[in-house]
């Protein structure tokens, strides 16, 4: 006579913990370490019109609170302000370097008690080394020695580039001019 079986709760149990055990570590909400698959650094240059420099100007304010303008930003850590802004990038701190590309978009200073801002902007290329676009959206807590912006894709030599940007600022000259410098992690390249 042959004998049936038929599994216990407590082995079907076992098992399923064994196989707990045994899947990677990102299965257990454990994250591995990843390593991107390009590394960038540049520099780009904020110069905001301020009524007197319409020739220099590379950024503008476009929108104000009712106690601004658009000529200086307002005060109450310039809440409300919005800017939109065309700046060189260039490979070292130089303002008066060869631009190898412009950052294009806009920050909004978006918080009363603390100076910080939310950006949207692009990094557009169109130099022998790099062509095409990467794609920039996060907030930015001025305040901070270092802060992390998503990039959030790209064009051209960048196509659906995703990763970090790590701002820190390299320069900073009054209410007129700042410099940032980006140093990128791409972790997804094509």
């Amino acid at each position: 006579m042959a004998r049936s079986r038929t599994a216990t709760p407590i082995s079907a149990l076992s098992f399923f913990l064994l196989l707990l055990c045994a899947c990677p570590a990102s299965a257990a909400g454990k994250h591995r370490s990843r390593r991107p698959c390009r590394r960038l650094a540049f520099y780009f240059h904020d110069i905001i019109y301020n009524g007197e420099n319409a020739e220099n100007a590379t950024s503008a304010i476009v929108g104000a609170p009712a106690w601004g303008n658009k000529t200086i930003l307002a005060g109450q850590n310039h809440f409300g302000d919005v800017v939109v802004f065309d700046d060189p990038i260039t490979m070292d701190n130089n303002l008066h370097s060869p631009a190898v590309g412009r950052a294009q978009g806009f920050y909004i200073y978006d918080k009363k008690e603390i100076f910080t801002a939310w950006l949207g902007f692009s990094f557009v290329f169109n130099s022998t080394e790099h062509r095409g676009s990467l794609n920039f959206a996060g907030a930015d807590p001025l305040m901070n020695k270092t802060r992390d912006v998503s990039v959030v894709g790209g064009t051209g030599d960048f196509f659906m580039a995703r990763g970090i940007a790590t701002l820190m600022t390299d320069a900073f000259e009054g209410e007129v001019y700042f410099r940032l410098r980006a140093d990128i992690k791409l972790y997804e390249c094509w």
